[in-house]
């Protein structure tokens, strides 16, 4: 009888050990790529920059009316379809295969099979749908804090590249003037 129990406890030990031991392991590209499936990532892609394109958009046409007088009438219009067959043009495919060995390197199997249940339920689902017009709407939040910080930056360069050249001058004129 106790035999019969320490063969039990070691083959429970060792399945246990053996399941341990397969969630621990590297996350393989087919793991990573069920995973990717699961979070439906092209089409996630496509969603996001379809959102992300409004708020881009909305910044080509604050540009073109700030400048209007300056520029073409047809300036926003082919502004508006060069981003939009850039964003086509973009390797998104190129860029998912990269994401691969990536996930490997920080995700085990057990890892990843956690995220694909958790994004194969409701909750992560509504997360996937969601995600494009959360960073939509994020994005427009952002931009006025986007633009002030990109003009104070601006504006700080040109203020010492002008503060720079006024010393340069400055150093060049008494260089000259100075006897020898």
């Amino acid at each position: 009888m106790r035999r019969i129990l320490v063969c039990a406890l070691f083959l429970l030990l060792g399945c246990v050990s053996f399941a341990q031991t397969e969630a621990d392991t590297p996350a393989s590209k087919e793991d990573v790529e069920r995973y990717l499936d699961a979070i439906h990532s092209h089409q996630m892609i496509k969603d996001m920059m379809v959102a992300m394109s409004k708020p881009m958009h909305q910044m080509v046409h604050d540009q073109f009316e700030k400048n209007k007088d300056k520029l073409p009438a047809d300036f926003e219009a082919q502004m508006t379809k060069k981003m939009d067959q850039m964003m086509n043009d973009f390797p998104w495919d190129e860029i998912i295969d990269a994401q691969v060995p990536i996930y490997q390197k920080h995700f085990t199997k057990g890892e990843i099979d956690a995220l694909v249940t958790f994004y194969s339920a409701p909750t992560g689902q509504k997360i996937l749908r969601e995600m494009p017009a959360i960073m939509a709407d994020a994005m427009t939040a952002m931009q006025p804090m986007l633009r002030r910080s990109i003009n104070k930056m601006t504006n700080d360069v040109q203020e010492q590249i002008a503060q720079m050249l006024k010393e340069s001058e400055h150093k060049a004129g008494s260089l000259s003037s100075s006897p020898n």
